[in-house]
C-alpha cells in the first residue's frame, strides 16, 4: 500500500471519505475506537482495509490535532 490513505469521490458513498481502495468510511474506524474496540477488531470486520492505512490515518490525525492546537494557542497568546 503506497500513497493515498483517504479517497473522496462523489461516486463512492456520495463523497463520504473512505479508506483508499475500499468503500469503508473513515468514520467507521473512529466509531470503533470510540466504543472501545481495538484496531484488530476493526480490521477483522473490514478486511479490505490494511493495518498500514489505519496507522497512517491515526498519525495524520495526530498531526492535525497538534497543528490545530498550535494555531489555537497562537490565537490566544
Amino acid at each position: 500500500m503506497e500513497g493515498r490513505i483517504i479517497n473522496i469521490d462523489p461516486e463512492i458513498l456520495g463523497g463520504t471519505p473512505v479508506f483508499f481502495g475500499t468503500r469503508v468510511p473513515i468514520k467507521n474506524l473512529f466509531d470503533y475506537l470510540e466504543s472501545g474496540e481495538s484496531i484488530d477488531y476493526f480490521l477483522d470486520d473490514f478486511q479490505g482495509v490494511q493495518r498500514a492505512q489505519v496507522i497512517k490515518l491515526l498519525e495524520m490525525s495526530q498531526r492535525l490535532i497538534e497543528t490545530s492546537s498550535n494555531i489555537m494557542n497562537e490565537n490566544f497568546a
